[in-house]
């Protein structure tokens, strides 16, 4: 029998006032198949987020108020002390949640530090009678799991002690598993060759033109010197004095050696005693999913890109345990309670349409923190364009969508050997390959390119009214800004690798806007060490300056159709052939670039004159 079915039986006329958890019923069901009632005997475990004391609009207008330049409260920022005196929960709120919990069956088996939330445990029986829903089981996305078929409610007295409820759904992305061992170092790769050295230096001659012209060769990849040159001109800041914060799956256990051989020889300079510093669990889950190898090159990326950009900034590496949300919910908790960074940078995430709103909330209360104490985040927009290749849907990525987070697209940039800009354009990749008599090209369709678009989860922000074009109740825009995130014109980054003949430190080029978020980390480490302190969220600041010098507009088709790319067949050695591709440029799904903001690039690509905008 159904809840509801129990409720009718007994005549709900003297029934408790009841208060719907905000966004608490999963919108996947719509699309899953049910297949029916779960047991109720089976076991539920969940976690009660609590709102923050005051209420989670407090603490946006909060946030609201430190961020916006018009403000008289622009930049007064918290300690994270002066944070947790201010918003933690109430331990009359505590009380009366887990005195809830324990009264309808299920058991309280922790409590967060700072009573963020309680966790529990009990069965499917006893989470429907606390909770007022059905629990049914589904299957979808290949996967049979539990979650409740009508929003979750409270009794009304705790409506506004609750914020969000998280695993009920027991959809993966909230299950955990323990494991201690090391994954090995990833599978080895390099760069073909040819390749051009700076952009446009070596001509793809000995291949068929491309629409009747010869395109160049594609870089090699991109080394700090080249980066600090066109992005940052001749100034003298480095970052000193700023912390930057990077959250990631794992944790590389070469990185050390590999970022200093890595600094040492492309005149990033070795890093300074303390200048790096992890921050690691006491154990890592290694769930079948997340790929340990692949998260090692992730935290390479992104340290080495920081370094490359802000060579005086300190650097924190925050490893969660696995890719799992409460995983990396937990490494940018400690990142906020331990208020270390000013800057956090993230090249992760999902797709909208994935992620479930009780999660989200419980992110977005971290993003808020962070915020009031002048922490600002950023994450990478995505590389799967508009997702409809994807997904089937067209869509944002979260948590980069999120109002509270600074989203980074990407550009496909042209760097020349004076170190300054040919050209920059949208990075969207059309894929054409040689034909087997190497006389033509054919094409292969959409390869990847920047994220953007407009949120299905959030309103327009106020900070984008006006700035953004035809809104009008579109959602939230993605992406804020861009910087380079074209594999074909990625940085160069140095990781030991698992190669047939052993394993050792070799080099090779990468992209993504996870290589987008990182350069724009570093870039901005310049103008937080010019403001002589944190700025919290950006966004508000990015958009009162869009259409100023601090941001090239980018638009407009670029120089070159694309480059060639030749790629070792093995990935290894030219001993099994050289494979030879076109990747275009500014072909990016259904994104396009425009003049002002765009859903490639935002309001643009950041320039010397925003190191020295504010402050």
């Amino acid at each position: 029998m159904t809840v509801a079915g129990v409720s009718a039986a007994a005549g709900a006329a003297n029934a408790p006032a009841k208060s719907s958890v905000p966004n608490s019923k999963p919108a996947w069901t719509a699309h899953a198949k049910n297949l029916g009632h779960a047991s109720s005997s089976g076991r539920v475990n969940l976690r009660v987020y609590l709102a923050p004391n005051g209420g989670i609009d407090a603490l946006k207008a909060a946030v609201a108020s430190v961020s916006d330049p018009k403000s008289s409260n622009y930049r007064k920022f918290m300690s994270a002390a002066q944070y947790h005196a201010a918003y933690d929960p109430t331990t009359s709120s505590l009380a009366a949640v887990k005195s809830w919990l324990t009264s309808n069956g299920l058991k309280v088996t922790g409590v967060e530090t700072s009573r963020r939330y309680v966790s529990a445990s009990g069965s499917v029986a006893a989470a429907e009678k606390a909770f007022g829903a059905s629990i049914d089981r589904y299957t979808h996305n290949g996967q049979t799991v539990q979650a409740n078929a009508s929003a979750l409610t409270v009794p009304a007295s705790l409506g506004t002690s609750v914020l969000t409820v998280t695993g009920v759904d027991t959809t993966p992305h909230v299950v955990q598993h323990a494991a201690t061992q090391q994954a090995p170092p990833p599978a080895g790769f390099r760069n073909g060759r040819p390749c051009s050295i700076t952009y446009g230096q070596l001509a793809a001659s000995n291949v068929p033109q491309f629409q009747g012209k010869t395109l160049p060769y594609a870089v090699c990849g991109y080394t700090g010197p080249l980066y600090r040159s066109a992005y940052e001109g001749n100034s003298s800041l480095d970052g000193s004095g700023v912390t930057v914060a990077i959250t990631d799956a794992y944790a590389a256990p070469t990185i050390v050696g590999d970022s200093n051989k890595y600094a040492g020889r492309h005149g990033d300079g070795t890093y300074a005693p303390g200048q790096f510093s992890q921050v690691k669990p006491g154990s890592f889950s290694h769930q079948p999913l997340c790929g340990p190898s692949g998260w090692y090159g992730e935290e390479t990326l992104d340290v080495e890109a920081v370094h490359a950009m802000a060579p005086g900034a300190n650097i924190r590496f925050y490893g969660a345990s696995s890719c799992l949300d409460d995983d990396l919910l937990a490494a940018l908790t400690t990142v906020v309670d331990e208020d270390a960074a000013q800057l956090v940078t993230n090249s992760w995430g999902d797709v909208e349409q994935v992620e479930t709103t009780d999660q989200i909330a419980a992110y977005e209360q971290v993003f808020l923190q962070g915020a009031v104490q002048g922490q600002s985040f950023m994450f990478s927009s995505g590389d799967n364009g508009d997702e409809l290749a994807n997904t089937g849907i067209r869509q944002t990525d979260y948590p980069t969508s999120d109002p509270y987070v600074t989203s980074v697209g990407g550009t496909s940039d042209a760097i020349g050997a004076n170190g300054k800009f040919t050209f920059q354009t949208g990075w969207g990749t059309q894929k054409y390959a040689l034909s087997t008599s190497g006389t033509s090209w054919s094409s292969l369709g959409f390869l990847y390119g920047a994220g953007g678009g407009h949120s299905s989860l959030f309103n327009e922000p106020p900070y984008q009214a006006g700035v953004v074009p035809g809104s009008n109740g579109a959602g939230r825009a993605v992406p804020d800004v861009g910087l380079d995130g074209d594999p074909t014109t990625g940085m160069l980054i140095g990781e030991t690798q698992t190669f047939p003949d052993g394993v050792y430190y070799d080099e090779y080029r990468i992209g993504g806007t996870s290589l987008a978020s990182p350069l724009f980390a570093g870039m901005t480490a310049l103008l937080l060490q010019h403001a002589g302190g944190g700025m919290g969220l950006l966004n508000p600041t990015i958009y009162a300056q869009a259409g100023s010098s601090s941001f090239k507009d980018i638009h407009g088709a670029p120089k070159d159709a694309g480059n060639v790319r030749a790629d070792n067949a093995n990935g290894v050695d030219p001993s099994d052939g050289i494979v030879y591709s076109v990747r275009t440029f500014n072909q990016n799904s259904s994104l396009k670039l425009a003049k002002g903001w765009d859903d490639i690039t935002g309001v643009g690509s950041p320039t010397p004159d925003w190191v020295t905008s504010v402050g």
